[in-house]
């Protein structure tokens, strides 16, 4: 059975207090209450007290009577002001998906939305904003929110290459893959693992269309890997490759410098796809990719030793990244916008 969102009782604390006392861990105690897992985490803090034993010595222990008055006092204290302090449910809901899924605010709401979850109230993108602010929930604080900078306004320069692009300058790209219309016109990057430790990285495809994800985890960063990643590509899709990738726009990374092999000609001499390259120092021109980049250091923060991640961890970030509600898109997914060009293509 799933899990549903709702608020803890005084009858599910008793219970939680007594799995607790008999040693089950959390998670046994989360599924059994049909819960989060990080419902049981944070209501075994709440209820945290130390317990004085016969011989002197302290142990911590959970007391459902300590967690129910925070709780109860919790709710006084905001309840009566806060319009989402009249719906429980809905705080909840909102503090999971921002803290536990690494939503935004905005993204939260949408997937309400999309999910048509019914609530006794509603909350603007505002007034959620500020509620976050203003230190309302207990998990989630400014710090949970991307970072924002204010944009500044610049002349684009284009910096001498330290070498020549390995093939076709994105300046012959077709015009109207700039206007995002047509599905098959990819962006690729690589994401750099922990310098000097991490000899893994990751290489990224995204859809400038529907922004939908590919995400690889490579054993080096080498040309020889990303045309690996191609080829394997290929193998999945057999003849309908060329229509699912139809471009792909890269920057110039040695790691993307065989052109050749990206493209790679069958025996009619046709490419099964087309490869451009970006103006040196210019990421802005493929602004999916690092859109997406960023989103995938949410879970991947910079620094981290891809050696140590499987292929079910990266699949995983995939996964979430493909089925993030999306304002662009009203709160659709990219996943339900690659489903759907995928359908007229096979």
């Amino acid at each position: 059975m799933g899990r549903i969102f709702r608020q803890l009782t005084i009858t599910d604390r008793r219970k939680i207090e007594k799995m607790y006392l008999s040693g089950e861990k959390a998670k046994d105690m989360a599924d059994t209450l049909r819960v989060n897992v990080s419902t049981i985490y944070r209501e075994l803090k709440r209820g945290r007290y130390m317990h004085r034993n016969f011989d002197w010595t302290e142990t911590e222990r959970y007391s459902a009577d300590i967690a129910e008055e925070k709780y109860q006092e919790n709710l006084k204290a905001k309840g009566p002001v806060l319009k989402i302090g009249k719906d429980i449910d809905l705080a909840n809901y909102i503090e999971e998906k921002i803290a536990d899924d690494g939503y935004s605010p905005e993204a939260a709401l949408l997937d309400i939305k999309r999910k048509n979850l019914t609530f006794s109230v509603t909350i603007t993108k505002q007034t959620l904003y500020k509620y976050i602010y203003d230190g309302i929930f207990m998990r989630v604080t400014a710090d949970n929110l991307a970072i924002k900078r204010k944009r500044k306004s610049y002349h684009k320069i284009y910096r001498k290459a330290k070498r020549a692009a390995a093939g076709t300058s994105i300046e012959q790209r077709p015009a109207d893959i700039d206007t995002r219309e047509e599905f098959g016109h990819w962006e690729m990057d690589s994401v750099m693992g922990q310098q000097g430790k991490s000899k893994n990285a990751l290489v990224v495809l995204t859809e400038r269309k529907t922004r939908y994800e590919k995400i690889f985890k490579v054993k080096d960063h080498t040309a020889a890997s990303v045309v690996k990643c191609i080829n394997s590509l290929e193998r999945k899709w057999g003849r309908l490759f060329s229509d699912i990738f139809k471009t792909i726009t890269v920057d110039n990374g040695t790691e993307f410098a065989d052109c050749e092999g990206i493209e790679k000609k069958d025996k009619k001499g046709k490419k099964r796809t087309e490869v451009y390259y970006c103006h040196p120092y210019c990421s802005a021109e493929r602004g999916s990719n690092e859109n997406q980049n960023r989103m995938i250091r949410r879970h991947i923060p910079k620094g981290t030793n891809f050696d140590r991640k499987t292929k079910k961890d990266i699949q995983k970030v995939e996964d979430w990244l493909n089925n993030y509600p999306r304002p662009m898109f009203d709160g659709r997914s990219s996943q339900e916008l690659y489903e759907e060009e995928m359908r007229l293509i096979i």
